[in-house]
């Protein structure tokens, strides 16, 4: 049977007398069916109907074929293997005893997979606040001109949308979603076609789930290998709370990944997941934050506190790391590591051995044809001692480092005298960093800000003293 001819579905025995009501067409196993794969359309009149008949739009003239042990009140066509031949709006049809055409309702079946899967996101996030809106983008590099963008559950959504072209010859399509709760499930996919060809879709694309976040109890996130990673290391992040989550999530920020996984109780009042992320390449460098929720809610918790991985090892650079006035010194000395490149670099960042809490992170200075940046500790106490290591990096790849410099014990020995708080300095206030290079002093100081300085779950101590002599800093680890 050749896809071009309408086709005559089924012989029933008897006519009824009378008008007949209209067939009704449907597919199985539905209407959009991927390349390849079979799919059968059925016409189903009443009792009695001697012949249904199938048309496609833009095909010849009718083909009859004797239908074989089928009921009496239905028709059956079958395709075996789904091309793009086959793709198009499809009529049933027979005539009534007194010669009247009664006529089903349009059937598109659709063929997927003859152009490549466009790409689904979320814009800013696929992590949304509960009611808050979101921005859902589908595109293609195949100048694909319209996108059908499909929400999942009960009932079954669908938006047909004309693709934009933007300055990279990419073509896209916006669809503003407001007003997400967990009601119920949000999950999408799309698929793009071209205008002259409706019913020949792309490949669908990844599907894409929104996170609907609420403001119960935000979990903790860590990871045992501490927030600086070498290139190849096997990398695990692990969420935990006090409150009995039964799954978690995990997101990285820029990225659309949700992965999820069920929640542990590896004690009485505690649950936690692990994420392994296998072996640390450059796209797990970033900013994480992880959910928990419970399995009869759609609904997930408030964030946890950020977690930045930074990896080690993408940079040639191995800078220097010094110290004044030296390895060994008294508890409340003034002490200095200097961090040093002769490579342009914008940024170092210092780094404690065992240390959970994010590396501050200077603006680098160039000086005695060196790039390099003060890291002072004033006063030290023995909560200083412990190896320390530098990085250098640059601004457009803050979670990107070079190679460690090679490592600087600090022995703190004695308790000295402890010095009275500077005159005049302001009260503290606590400062929450957006992005790893804002933890530097010059930007602390240019907005006013002096006191305690949140980076994530740990703090970072700045003391601003204005005066003549500039500003005094102390990182406290």
């Amino acid at each position: 049977m050749t896809p071009s001819l309408t086709a005559l579905l089924c012989l029933a025995s008897d006519v009824l007398p009378g008008t007949l009501p209209k067939p009704t067409i449907w597919a199985e196993p539905g209407s959009v069916i991927p390349w390849g794969s079979p799919v059968t359309i059925w016409c189903q009149g009443t009792l009695g109907v001697r012949e249904f008949y199938l048309n496609k739009e833009g095909s010849s003239a009718p083909w009859y074929r004797q239908p074989s042990l089928e009921p009496g009140d239905k028709g059956k066509f079958s395709i075996s293997y789904m091309t793009q031949s086959y793709a198009g709006r499809y009529n049933c049809y027979y005539h009534s005893p007194t010669g009247r055409l009664q006529s089903s309702g349009p059937l598109e079946l659709v063929m997927t997979g003859a152009h490549r899967k466009p790409t689904l996101s979320a814009l800013p996030s696929p992590v949304v606040t509960s009611g808050g809106n979101v921005t859902l983008q589908c595109g293609s590099w195949e100048g694909l001109d319209r996108f059908i963008l499909t929400k999942e559950g009960e009932p079954k959504s669908s938006w047909t949308l004309d693709a934009q072209r933007d300055p990279l010859g990419r073509t896209q399509a916006l669809l503003p979603v407001g007003h997400v709760t967990p009601s119920h499930r949000w999950m999408f996919r799309c698929h793009g076609f071209y205008r002259n060809t409706p019913q020949v879709w792309s490949a669908p694309s990844d599907p894409l789930e929104l996170l609907v976040s609420g403001v119960s109890a935000k979990p903790s996130l860590l990871t045992p290998q501490g927030p600086v990673v070498a290139s190849g290391q096997s990398l695990t992040l692990q969420c935990r709370s006090d409150v009995g989550y039964d799954r978690f999530a995990l997101s990285q920020e820029g990225r659309q990944a949700l992965p999820q996984r069920p929640g542990q109780q590896p004690q009485a009042g505690l649950s936690q997941a692990d994420f392994p992320l296998g072996p640390v390449t450059n796209t797990l460098a970033g900013r994480y934050r992880c959910y928990g929720g419970h399995n009869l809610s759609s609904e997930w918790s408030a964030p946890s506190d950020p977690l930045d991985i930074l990896v080690a090892g993408r940079f040639p650079d191995t800078p220097s790391l010094s110290v004044q006035p030296g390895p060994v010194v008294a508890s409340g000395e003034n002490v200095t590591l200097l961090c040093q490149s002769r490579n342009t670099r914008e940024t170092f960042l210092l780094s404690k051995e065992g240390a959970a809490r994010p590396p501050p992170r200077l603006r680098s200075k160039y000086q005695g044809g060196h790039f390099q940046a003060e890291f002072s500790m004033s006063p030290v106490t023995s909560a200083h001692n412990g190896t320390y290591r530098c990085y250098s990096s640059l601004s457009s790849h803050p979670y990107l480092l070079s190679h460690a410099s090679a490592p600087l014990e600090l022995t703190v020995s004695g308790e000295g005298p402890q010095p009275s708080a500077p005159p005049h300095s302001p009260p503290n206030t606590p400062f929450l960093a957006s992005h790893p290079q804002d933890y530097t002093v010059e930007n602390l100081i240019q907005m006013g800000m002096a006191g305690s300085v949140l980076l994530g779950p740990g703090i970072l101590l700045f003391q601003a003293q204005h005066g003549h002599g500039g500003a005094q800093d102390a990182a406290r680890s």
